[in-house]
């Protein structure tokens, strides 16, 4: 597997562990259950469109130097519509934002969103 295959499978099973434990784990917290549900609310559409919203996280993920976040919005974003000059301006907001410390992050964007759109050419999305 790829580094995008790698990433989808290590988020589904950690996030299953963490929200569906298995026999003799404990199960997630309220709190743990609550910011997980508020998280995938605040992206739903509203007065700004999905896409904008996950362009918008994808800044914020790369000013704070979250690589896992940065991969999820690439991904989500990706899914919404965003066209690659959209994601690179979007790197440029962070660049600008975050200084010269954004610049490791942003060569591994560029390299999650180009493993990204090999592997949705891949499976036809």
């Amino acid at each position: 597997m790829g580094r995008y295959e790698d990433f989808q499978a290590f988020r589904a099973k950690l996030n299953d562990r963490i929200l569906k434990p298995g026999e003799g784990k404990p199960e997630a917290t309220l709190v743990t259950k609550r910011f997980f549900n508020l998280d995938a609310k605040v992206y739903e559409p509203g007065a700004i469109d999905e896409k904008n919203k996950e362009l918008l996280g994808l800044s914020a993920s790369m000013v704070l130097r979250c690589d896992d976040c940065i991969a999820y919005h690439i991904n989500r974003a990706v899914e919404c519509g965003a066209s690659d000059q959209e994601l690179q301006e979007t790197f440029d907001i962070a660049l600008i934002v975050g200084g010269s410390i954004v610049i490791p992050h942003m060569r591994r964007a560029f390299e999650f969103l180009d493993a990204c759109r090999e592997a949705r050419a891949g499976s036809g999305s």
